[in-house]
């Protein structure tokens, strides 16, 4: 995943500069912002690429001279079939409707999104891979 991390990084710095550019010329703090957000979220997944690729090292496909054989075996992790997007999914909803319909049923979405988040992140957190 380091070529896909160096990627990522010009990209990253392709909007720092253009943020820059930007807002040094036009003033406009909507558009630079926009940049500015642009270039953190570039930030962010060059971020993820590199860690993985520091954890993971080289995969197969990034070797030149790599043979298929070399990329059999357990690929990842995987986790089993579960109902936490369905929850999530109805607690975001939830949660949108209670900011037309009432506090109450925004409290109440927002207690089902934050049990279906928690869903997401939580379950495997013993694992050690």
């Amino acid at each position: 995943m380091r070529r896909e991390a160096l990627l990522f990084a010009g990209v990253t710095l392709f909007f720092a500069v253009a943020a820059a550019i930007y807002g040094w010329w036009s003033y406009e703090p909507t558009g630079t912002a926009a940049l500015i957000v642009a270039a953190l979220m570039a930030a962010l997944i060059t971020f993820y690429l590199w860690y993985q690729y520091r954890r993971t090292g080289l995969r197969p496909e990034d070797l030149g001279d790599a043979e298929v054989a070399n990329g059999a075996g357990p690929v990842g992790f995987f986790p089993p079939d579960t109902a936490y997007p369905v929850l999530t999914a109805a607690g975001m909803a939830v949660t949108a409707a209670g900011v037309v319909l009432g506090l109450w049923l925004f409290l109440l979405g927002a207690g089902v999104l934050l049990t279906g988040v928690c869903g997401f992140v939580f379950p495997f957190g013993d694992r050690e891979n």
